[in-house]
């Protein structure tokens, strides 16, 4: 049986999400804001998780297969049996590949938190950098932004001024 420990942060909407059970596999991810079944009951058919999560069956496989995800379950014919701590999950997957994280680092991230409460000064350090990262994306884009403003305003300006004869 998994036991799973939450705490809530209400400005933010997170869940952090520790499992403890002995693989030490946590999820520390963003949860959904409801899972479409409640736990206990939540065994999702990878059909089931490509429309949750709009994610390719081939790309949830590779996720798997690189060692991205943590084990899935899997029923007694074989199947892949994903749960909503899989869902938590791959919305926090989602959140790091907008970053632009490299798969290599996300897989990182992955394996550290699979070996555990041990690893979470390297797991912050790898989560800094990214937002580090992100924040010298935000500014260039806020520059980006900054020029196309100029000549919107440059167009619209002409656009609105009196024909010379």
């Amino acid at each position: 049986m998994t036991v799973m420990e939450t705490e809530t942060t209400p400005a933010q909407g997170l869940t952090d999400t520790t499992d403890t059970t002995d693989t030490k596999a946590d999820a520390r991810a963003s949860a959904p804001t409801a899972h479409p079944r409640p736990d206990g009951q939540d065994h999702y058919t990878i059909s089931e998780v490509v429309a949750f999560t709009g994610l390719t069956a081939h790309t949830l496989r590779w996720y798997e297969r690189i060692g991205l995800m943590p084990h899935i379950d899997r029923s007694h014919t074989g199947q892949r049996r994903y749960r909503n701590r899989d869902l938590d999950w791959l919305t926090f997957v989602g959140k790091l590949r907008l970053t632009g994280m490299p798969v290599a680092d996300m897989v990182r991230y992955a394996e550290l938190v699979r070996e555990g409460d041990h690893t979470f000064t390297e797991r912050h350090e790898l989560l800094e950098q990214t937002r580090r990262d992100v924040r010298t994306r935000i500014a260039e884009l806020q520059d980006t932004l900054a020029v196309l403003d100029y000549k919107i305003n440059i167009y619209s300006d002409a656009r609105q001024a009196p024909e010379r004869h």
